[in-house]
């Protein structure tokens, strides 16, 4: 039987979608760093089965907004300045990967 025949990974050769330690690897953070950005809805993660991914054009979203925040004018509120409920966490999306 022959072997099957590989796909290619897309136009630009890269894959459309990332396991958590691959986009970990991107961004270049820890895996548990990039399990708490999908767990506080920085990043939203595709679920296909019990499988847990991360697109390219999500990993994208998220640099983009990080540089837009850098960018803007620093009038936002420092840690020690926002209510204590900001601190603790943010909104559940219910977006959530099983880290393991």
């Amino acid at each position: 039987m022959a072997e099957p025949e590989r796909l290619p990974d897309g136009p630009t050769g890269e894959s459309l979608l990332l396991t958590p330690e691959e986009a970990a690897q991107v961004l270049r953070v820890g895996r548990t760093t990039l399990y708490a950005l999908i767990k506080d809805g920085d990043l939203r993660p595709v679920h296909i089965g019990r499988s847990c991914r991360l697109s390219w054009s999500e990993l994208e979203r998220y640099v983009d907004r990080l540089e837009a925040l850098a960018s803007a004018p620093s009038t936002r509120l420092s840690r020690r300045q926002r209510p204590t409920h900001e601190l603790r966490g943010r909104v559940d999306t219910g977006a959530r990967c099983d880290a393991g």
